[in-house]
């Protein structure tokens, strides 16, 4: 399992992730304190992409 290395970054990133992704809206990846995997359980839905490939991606933004 990928280690998650863009907690306190995310509001830098959102964005990028809503240029890729146009489908996903702000509710989707509104990011609260210690609820990662329901961030991720969303963008999975929205992506089609497995836990490991979202967080992979997610890293290299």
């Amino acid at each position: 399992m990928s280690a998650i290395k863009w907690q306190g970054r995310w509001n830098e990133i959102k964005w990028k992730v809503k240029q890729s992704y146009g489908n996903l809206t702000n509710d989707d990846l509104k990011h609260e304190e210690g609820k990662d995997d329901e961030l991720l359980g969303k963008i999975q839905q929205k992506t089609g992409k497995a836990r490991d490939e979202v967080v992979a991606w997610l890293n290299k933004l």
